[in-house]
């Protein structure tokens, strides 16, 4: 059974999905945008081996808007949740933001990261998110909101929820363009200081990470796997699905 829990932060109020059971633990983290829900289909895949538990991330999904963004901020929020749930050793799984935030902590907690999935984020990374800045945040139907964004991509619709005066999303946009801002940057020292098990996962049509570079990433990180989707974006668990959970289950069965 999935349960719905929370944990105070100095400056913001976590959520966090606990999928159950009574397997091995696996923290998952969302990318920009995202929230917790997104990791359902991998903890039904994963069970019973694997006790899936996401999190929303700081301004995400349903913990509260924040006044700090920074690397150091998100790391602490993974740091104290550990804590919280009293868990000694885990692997952590992220999409884009969620992804550097599980390399950059594993680089910080050596000897508790015990594995490592990366979906398409790269150890450089120079984005742009502005673009969300100018959508309405508030649109009177679904469809309304769904037309105004012109596309079926899945990823933006997690967030999507109906408020008193209409469709919105569970994110701030101005607060997506701060912490995109801290997480851009040179991160190669922190992507090559840990050791663990990795698998990084990469969209061969994405325009976030280039296969140039993560083919280096491999090369200059021990114990790290590369599996390349040549028809996926930047969002491979939605576009190729049934090959990502493949990947995964394949990967965690190594460790």
């Amino acid at each position: 059974m999935v349960t719905k829990s929370f944990l105070d932060r100095p400056d913001t109020r976590l959520a966090y999905l606990d999928f159950g059971g009574p397997g091995r633990p696996l923290l998952a983290l969302h990318g920009h945008f995202g929230r917790a829900t997104m990791w359902a289909p991998l903890a039904i895949a994963l069970a019973p081996a694997w006790r899936v538990i996401a999190l929303d991330q700081r301004g995400h999904g349903w913990s509260t808007a924040a006044s700090d963004y920074s690397r150091a901020a998100y790391r602490d929020d993974v740091i104290a949740l550990l804590a919280h749930l009293e868990l000694d050793s885990v692997v952590l799984v992220g999409h884009s933001l969620g992804a550097a935030n599980a390399y950059q902590l594993a680089a910080y907690l050596p000897d508790q990261i015990t594995g490592l999935v990366i979906e398409d984020i790269g150890a450089v990374i120079d984005d742009d998110i502005s673009f969300a800045t100018v959508w309405p945040k508030r649109f009177a139907t679904f469809q309304a909101l769904k037309d105004f964004l012109e596309t079926d991509d899945p990823y933006f619709f997690e967030s999507v929820v109906e408020y008193i005066d209409g469709w919105g999303f569970r994110f701030a946009a101005e607060d997506m363009v701060r912490s995109q801002a801290e997480l851009n940057g040179d991160w190669w020292h922190l992507w090559s200081a840990s050791t663990c098990p990795a698998l990084l996962l990469h969209g061969e049509q994405s325009n976030v990470l280039s296969s140039e570079q993560a083919r280096e990433m491999v090369a200059r990180r021990p114990n790290t796997t590369l599996v390349e989707f040549p028809k996926a974006r930047h969002t491979i668990h939605d576009d190729d699905r049934d090959g990502f959970l493949r990947a995964v289950a394949a990967f965690l069965g190594r460790i």
